[in-house]
């Protein structure tokens, strides 16, 4: 097996490893590197939706997309098209996925099905870098405040308003800890995003908005990053709590296809004081 770093910060590119075998061993060994790097990325890996979804599965039970249809034989995949005429999409944000959940998704594994001939990188950032670079005095501020993740504040365009009620039932308001302790290594993990937070509880508008955007700073900051080249054939895995992702979209009026296969968390906790 061979480890190449992408950054000092995260992210490591694997050789050695075939992602066909889901034995225990093998998955044990992704994901004591996914732990140690967040972000693992491997290369020349054709696998099938069911290798796909039998890999998956070691991590935890699979969950499907509110919005966007799985695959109708492998309902657990959903496949993201992105069109020669389609511009801005979610993820051309720094974000953590489905943050709106109360049990929001623990890790991802991506594997590129359509790779533009330029362009289409995705960049991910550490969580913990993230907060561990803030003043301690904002630390301190942040420490046991809670944000509140919206699902409408995402999907809302793409949803009928008429049905914004009925979405609401069944999406309610969520908080989260605005530091949330990792689930396995316990470290401290900045916990907001500017796709799903709406606001701070305990702030006024002007003072949340003002915390959520200098805190969403703190993942703009290219020395916490790393970025990854997809080729046909290569697959991602990420810590949806350790890090957030940014899909770059600077690849028209080329198409980009991907499969994507999430596997269910636990809710976020602030556990350390």
């Amino acid at each position: 097996m061979e480890i190449k770093l992408l950054s000092g910060a995260l992210g490591a590119e694997i050789e050695g490893i075939d992602l066909k075998d889901s034995s225990i061993e093998n998955c044990n060994k992704i994901n004591n590197l996914l732990l140690e790097h967040k972000v693992l990325f491997f290369r020349n890996q054709n696998i099938s939706p069911e290798q796909h979804i039998d890999l998956a599965k070691f991590f935890g039970p699979l969950e499907k997309h509110v919005y966007v249809k799985g695959l109708d034989k492998h309902p657990e995949i959903i496949r993201i098209i992105k069109g020669a005429n389609e511009k801005h999409q979610w993820g051309e944000t720094w974000h953590t996925d489905v943050s709106y959940n109360v049990k929001p998704t623990k890790v991802i594994i991506l594997r590129s099905i359509k790779i533009p001939p330029v362009g289409g990188a995705t960049f991910f950032v550490d969580a913990n870098a993230a907060y561990e670079g803030l003043p301690q005095e904002i630390k301190q501020k942040i420490d046991s405040l809670h944000a509140v993740h919206d699902f409408l504040r995402a999907f809302g365009r793409q949803t009928p308003k008429d049905k914004h009620d009925e979405i609401r039932e069944k999406y309610p308001l969520v908080e989260h800890p605005v530091v949330i302790n990792h689930h396995q290594t316990g470290k401290p993990l900045l916990y907001v995003n500017r796709i799903f937070v709406t606001a701070i509880e305990g702030l006024n508008e002007k003072e949340g908005y003002e915390l959520i955007d200098l805190l969403c700073r703190e993942f703009e900051i290219l020395e916490y990053s790393c970025r990854f080249r997809w080729e046909p054939d290569s697959i991602a895995f990420w810590d949806n709590q350790a890090v957030q992702h940014y899909a770059a979209s600077d690849y028209s009026p080329h198409v980009r296809v991907m499969e994507r296969a999430s596997i269910k968390g636990t809710r976020p906790k602030r556990t350390q004081r």
